[in-house]
């Protein structure tokens, strides 16, 4: 019976795939003509625009003829773009049209329905394909066969679901079928996660779970906090729920209206492929380091793995103090408080023109001491600024009678004259003079201006410098002065640490009432734990009209756990307060092997709530070998994985460890360094420190130097445990000389222990 409703399907297939094939062949052909059509109705544009329009009359015929041809552009252009997407959407379900289906009963009614990365409506508008996206989709997703409840655009709808089928689909033919209760069956899943993975993150809309879908279609919630552990598809689930919001707000919605945080380039390439694949144009995307840098003109603000690397050789315990006490949510209440008080005066600085100062920073200060008490600081900021444009432009008339601007009117060719007018008409010689005049002053005094425009006039480095010189200090008065030391000190040097970052923005936005992007819509952060909250705050600011949706794994503290508790989930009520705040958890990790995933879960030391997909495989190795044989060792390992496996990393604890590995590792294969600098991802074989592999996986992971030397913390867990989470199928754990305490304090049958000999790696 399997058999022959499978052949009944698969002749669904090629039936619609047919369809498919011969609407791709007329959305070829009229796209070719659309082309040509858009090229044609350009030209006749530009030679619209060349009209004479030296009479009035003239003048009236060209530009209603050019409105015309504009409409006709829009027109083209709009015609040939949606030829264009449905093209991309056919190119995507011809090989595989679908992966599931659902009978339903709705108001008497049965229907067969079949999902799909796109919608496919044949000639007689009949649905051959839903987009999974419809709402309809939802009951493939959430519902259990019986009576099923799903959202429309006109409210609730119920249903009776009778079938639930799932497909595998490849080059058109039917490789797994089967008919289940379950949102993905196990059988898709084992055979989807056991594939070998790939240089880009690949959408995950035919295995879909639950709770994701719940992630994915949420619309109402204005912070969004998906808490994931390792390999749980919550990144995955976000960029999905990208694609979900576009989809049903397209009048609205547009990808430049999303921001997606990422935690380095290498991230934001692997998953750059995401969205196209759903035929979704990408989002923005920054990591907070070009964030910040594009708001510190001419400072190198550090990076997250800079101050990573920095903390591993020295972070004494007062450092940890100050530098919780920046990282707090109501440091910036400090921050604004202190420019709130009456007594406060910004640190301006003179402008200059010329080597001299046309505007004096005592002069600034008093116009703004001059501002009505009860004012905000923007307010008084705005005033003062307004004042001392007022006063430029009195500078100008005056100095249009200034003996250098007659030498300079003087001096001017006709041509020069004629452009400076800009085809105006004058009444009269003088008032021609006039104007010239005052153009050559005001091209003259333009830095001034540029100044005012720009708060040139405004040092807020040196501010926050009189800020911290006056904060209530967490630490002793000495400890404190040598911190502010060093802030004057990295400034000079053309540093910002990070932690000074965000209060540096917050002050110059609260005092100068600018920064704040409105037209974003939705903020995505991932890897929230890698961000203080002081850091959130300030994206809450800058991005004030957008829902916002943060994710990450608290257990993957990688740069934090050793001065900062790393569950800071209750303190994300206090930073969006007032807003709709819905809390998911994702606690199945589907990456990893179910040994693997019982190995990274039991480095923690509450890990309870990990749940492992049962996907069997090899138990993990640890490998202890002397220090004298690690790079024989590594090789023999690294040779042999990549036997099997397309990807093969090699993850250190730190950069340099890397570098050195590189420098000194010959393979008979290529091998690829990578750092926070590089964008690309490669198969092969990869060495890279583990901060930098957050979000990534890998066929094979072999976690280099797991050595008592080098993990012996117990603020090093979560740094083991992302290592070993990278792992899809394998996870070699070579410790030199003796491994870790906290490997070796983990319960038996975890993982098998080999003890090698020089002789034995060779």
């Amino acid at each position: 019976m399997q058999n022959a409703t499978q052949a009944e399907e698969q002749a669904r297939v090629d039936a619609v795939r047919a369809k498919i094939q011969a609407r791709q062949t007329t959305v070829n052909t009229q796209l070719t003509t659309a082309h040509q059509e858009t090229t044609r109705v350009e030209q006749s544009y530009g030679d619209a625009t060349r009209v004479n329009v030296t009479e009035v009359d003239d003048r009236m015929e060209t530009n209603a003829a050019v409105q015309q041809q504009k409409m006709m552009v829009a027109r083209a252009v709009e015609n040939e773009a949606i030829l264009r997407h449905e093209a991309e959407r056919l190119d995507r379900l011809k090989d595989e049209p679908y992966f599931g289906r659902i009978d339903i009963t709705q108001d008497g009614t049965a229907e067969t329905l079949y999902i799909g990365t796109g919608t496919f409506i044949d000639q007689d508008d009949q649905f051959l394909v839903y987009d999974w996206r419809a709402p309809i989709a939802s009951v493939y997703y959430n519902g259990t066969l019986g009576p099923v409840t799903y959202e429309t655009p006109m409210g609730p709808a119920t249903a009776d679901l009778e079938n639930k089928r799932q497909f595998m689909i490849e080059a058109g033919q039917i490789t797994t079928m089967f008919d289940t209760d379950e949102t993905v069956g196990d059988a898709i899943l084992q055979q989807v996660l056991g594939a070998q993975t790939d240089a880009q993150m690949q959408n995950i809309v035919a295995t879909i779970q639950q709770e994701q879908n719940d992630i994915i279609r949420d619309t109402q919630s204005d912070l969004l906090v998906v808490q994931g552990v390792a390999g749980s598809g919550k990144t995955s689930a976000v960029l999905q729920r990208v694609a979900y919001l576009l989809y049903h707000n397209r009048q609205a919605l547009d990808a430049d209206q999303m921001v997606l945080f990422s935690p380095n380039q290498l991230f934001a390439n692997y998953i750059s492929a995401v969205l196209p694949s759903l035929g979704e144009k990408n989002m923005r995307q920054a990591t907070l380091y070009e964030f910040f840098a594009k708001r510190f003109d001419g400072l190198h603000v550090e990076t997250l793995f800079e101050r990573y690397e920095r903390d591993l050789a020295s972070l004494p315990d007062a450092a940890k103090v100050i530098r919780r006490f920046k990282e707090r949510a109501d440091y910036l209440d400090t921050v604004r408080a202190y420019t709130e008080r009456a007594d406060y005066i910004p640190n301006f600085v003179d402008i200059t023109l010329n080597g001299e100062v046309f505007f004096a920073a005592k002069t600034i200060a008093k116009i703004y001491a001059s501002q009505p008490e009860r004012a905000t600081a923007a307010n008084k900021f705005l005033d003062t600024k307004n004042t001392l444009i007022r006063r430029l432009k009195v500078r100008i008339k005056l100095a249009v009678y200034d003996d250098w601007v007659q030498d300079a009117l003087g001096d001017l060719s006709a041509d020069q004259a004629r452009t400076l007018a800009g085809g105006r008409q004058f009444a009269s010689g003088d008032a021609e003079q006039r104007f010239l005049a005052t153009k050559l002053v005001e091209r003259a005094f333009a830095p001034v201006y540029d100044a005012l425009y720009n708060d040139y006039f405004l040092d807020c480095y040196e501010d926050y410098g009189r800020f911290l010189a006056q904060v209530p200090a967490p630490v002793a008065p000495e400890t404190w002065q040598a911190m502010c030391d060093a802030y004057q000190q990295d400034l000079e040097q053309h540093v910002l640490r990070l932690a000074d970052a965000a209060p540096i923005l917050y002050l110059r936005d609260t005092l100068t009432g600018t920064g704040q992007n409105h037209l974003i819509q939705y903020v995505f952060v991932d890897e929230m734990q890698d961000y203080s909250m002081a850091q959130l705050r300030y994206l809450h600011h800058a991005f004030p009209k957008a829902k916002m949706t943060l994710l990450g794994d608290a257990k993957q503290d990688v740069f934090t756990s050793d001065y900062q508790p790393s569950d800071f989930i209750h303190e994300i009520g206090a930073v969006f307060a007032g807003a709709r705040i819905r809390s998911i958890e994702l606690n199945r990790s589907y990456r990893s092997t179910a040994p693997i995933t019982r190995l990274a879960k039991h480095l923690l030391p509450a890990h309870a709530h990990i749940l492992a997909f049962n996907r069997d495989g090899a138990l993990p190795q640890l490998l202890v070998l002397p220090r004298a044989a690690a790079r024989l060792g590594l090789i023999r390992q690294v040779n042999q994985l990549l036997q099997a496996h397309h990807t093969v990393a090699i993850l250190t604890k730190d950069m340099a460890t890397a570098t050195q590995l590189f420098a000194t590792l010959q393979l008979d294969v290529p091998i690829t360094l990578l750092s926070p600098q590089d964008h690309q991802m490669h198969t092969g074989c990869v060495i890279l420190p583990v901060y930098l592999a957050k979000g990534l996986e890998f066929d094979a992971v072999i976690g280099y130097d797991v050595s008592a030397s080098t993990y012996a913390r117990d603020s090093d867990r979560d740094i083991l445990y992302t290592l070993a989470s990278r792992a899809l199928h394998t996870l070699v754990l070579l410790a030199l000389d003796a491994p870790s305490p906290l490997l070796t304090a983990l319960p038996a049958g975890l993982f098998e222990q080999t003890r090698l000999t020089t002789n034995a790696s060779t």
